[in-house]
């Protein structure tokens, strides 16, 4: 049930009608007509632009097709009005009936509410956290995971086909010095002094993996020089990177579907067939960059190089993907691994990435627009800083990873739906503050307290009237006549009924946080209701009529499946009651 959506089709077939009649041309573009809620909720339910974007190619006025349009929309039982305002837009407001059914589909629905088949199946793949897997994952890369995995739910749930991915960065340089650090471990689990140079991971995390390698090799690597054990110690340090990411994702309630491993693409000749599709397309060639910005020619040493043209699929200049010794860049395994995704055809491909990876958006979306033929697009999704605070001040040290906040002592400070939720409320590219005392104080300023005591408000209540003997179960409510509604009840009804474009909207243009602030406008409605209800007793959901507190206790737990549902997609449990 998608309101918005059947009036939007209501307005489509009154056009139908008016063309079919003459009044409106036969060759007009339909598709910029919306119908949405009205600026100002005292002008009506429902808004329609149709006047206004039909005008022009019409070449009629607006508020003649508007008013035109009203008189056709009348004809139906569900609206009640249609005014034509200003210039030509037209305000609708529907029937009281239509209100009382919104809290039956809901309660028949389940959480199942506001699902959307939008997507049409099309396949997804969400690529999220890829951290290196040198060391414990610290905050920043837990709003990405957070982001990254609200991102597939909420694709999921509007009918998408997502797979959630993480990419391990295991084919550079960085794993070597993984394997030194840990190296050291090992030989400081022989009773070896060791000292942390030339780059080295000193952090505590390494202590038990260099005890394990121990156990494992004995004394076999004691005293030999490098190329005995580093590409062994490689692979083992890897794989106990990645059995520690795993779990710390798991507390934080993250789990992938696939992991892609970097080092996977070189030897293989996955590199070469990626490029290969590119010069097949004439998109590679040997050329000679101009200097950087900033960098004056004097300072720039030019050298040929194998190029690829990005900027015919929109880059600002060609990138080097081969250089001149013959070692692949960075772009080059990042364009194979983008070519595989775009092999098992994925129709949408969504990468999340931090902040310090801006400049990588354009020559990406470059390279996946000329290996898809334009036909696979590419979204990107940059993750801001998070701001740690703890009483006020700037908080930063971590003991085990030795310099900063791992993800699982915020896991283990504040909860994985604590954090999940937070992390949540603002956009994914605008900086977050995080204060460990304020995002669990429970105050109506923390919006994760906010939602959630919604929900267990109305757990709470369904608590009491099922002690009062009135039955609370969904399918009892979900049959109750909802005649007899309060004004105050429609205006809660209505921001219900939001839910299923709130959905639509937030999964068109991949933003999860669109549906934790939705969840906060919802709680914030309940919390008004429930309010004045303690002066207004008619909006009491407990009544000393059982008929009437069956109706006013359905559009509770009617809130709280929505709110469920939100909460779901955010991969936050609901609370039933605030200790």
């Amino acid at each position: 049930m998608n309101l918005f959506t059947d009036i939007r089709e209501l307005v489509l077939a009154s056009i139908n009608a008016m063309q079919a009649e003459g009044a409106l041309p036969t060759d007009l573009n339909l598709a910029p007509v919306t119908v949405e809620p009205p600026r100002d909720a005292a002008h009506g339910d429902m808004a329609t632009n149709a006047a206004m974007v039909l005008a022009k190619p019409a070449k009629q006025k607006p508020r003649d097709i508007a008013e035109a349009l009203a008189a056709k929309l009348v004809e139906d039982d569900r609206i009640a009005s249609a005014d034509v305002a200003g210039p030509g837009f037209l305000n609708l407001r529907l029937a009281t009936s239509i209100w009382q059914g919104v809290p039956k589909a809901i309660l028949t629905s389940g959480t199942d509410f506001g699902r959307s088949s939008m997507g049409h199946g099309k396949k997804v793949n969400v690529e999220y956290v890829s951290a290196n897997p040198t060391g414990p994952m610290h905050v920043g890369h837990a709003r990405g995971a957070i982001v990254g995995d609200a991102m597939a739910s909420l694709l999921d749930f509007a009918g998408y086909d997502v797979t959630r991915e993480y990419y391990i960065n295991d084919g550079g340089a960085q794993v070597d010095v993984l394997a030194r650090s840990v190296y050291l471990r090992y030989l400081e689990a022989h009773g070896q002094e060791v000292e942390f140079v030339d780059g080295t991971y000193p952090g505590d995390y390494l202590v038990p993996v260099g005890q394990a390698l121990k156990d494992k090799v004995g004394d076999a690597y004691l005293n030999q020089p490098e190329d005995v054990w580093l590409a062994d110690v490689r692979v083992y340090a890897t794989d106990a990177m990645m059995e520690l990411i795993r779990a710390d994702l798991k507390a934080l309630g993250v789990e992938m579907d696939h992991f892609f491993s970097e080092k996977a693409l070189y030897g293989t000749g996955k590199i070469e067939a990626a490029i290969d599709s590119l010069r097949d397309k004439d998109l590679i060639y040997r050329g000679v960059l101009e200097p950087p910005k900033g960098k004056k020619p004097e300072d720039w040493e030019p050298r040929e190089q194998t190029l690829f043209k990005s900027t015919e699929h929109g880059d600002d200049v060609d990138r080097p993907i081969q250089k001149s010794d013959g070692a692949w860049t960075y772009f080059a395994p990042d364009i194979a691994y983008h070519y595989d995704k775009v092999e098992r055809g994925f129709d949408l491909l969504i990468d999340i990435f931090g902040a310090d990876h801006g400049g990588y958006v354009k020559r990406m979306k470059a390279a996946v627009s000329a290996l898809s033929g334009g036909t696979v697009p590419l979204d990107i999704k940059l993750i801001q800083l998070v701001k740690l605070f703890k009483n006020g001040e700037p908080f930063k040290m971590s003991k085990r990873a030795g310099t900063f906040i791992t993800l699982r002592d915020l896991v283990d400070m504040v909860g994985a739906d604590v954090a999940r939720f937070h992390m949540l409320t603002r956009k994914s590219d605008a900086a977050l503050d995080f204060d460990f005392d304020k995002v669990v104080e429970q105050s109506s300023e923390n919006p994760v307290f906010y939602v959630q005591y919604a929900h267990s408000r109305i757990c709470s209540v369904l608590r009491n009237a099922a002690e009062q003997g009135v039955a609370t179960d969904d399918a009892t409510l979900a049959a109750v006549d909802q005649t007899n509604l309060h004004p105050a009840e429609i205006a809660l009804i209505a921001k219900l009924a939001d839910w299923p474009r709130q959905v639509e909207i937030a999964a068109r243009v991949h933003e999860p946080h669109r549906i934790a602030t939705y969840l906060q406008e919802l709680a914030s409605d309940l919390h008004g209701h429930y309010n004045r209800g303690n002066k207004e007793t008619e909006l009491r959901f407990l009544q000393d009529d059982s008929n009437v507190t069956l109706t006013k206790i359905a559009l509770a737990r009617a809130v709280a499946v929505v709110i469920s549902a939100g909460l779901g997609i955010l991969g936050v449990t609901p609370a039933t009651e605030m200790r």
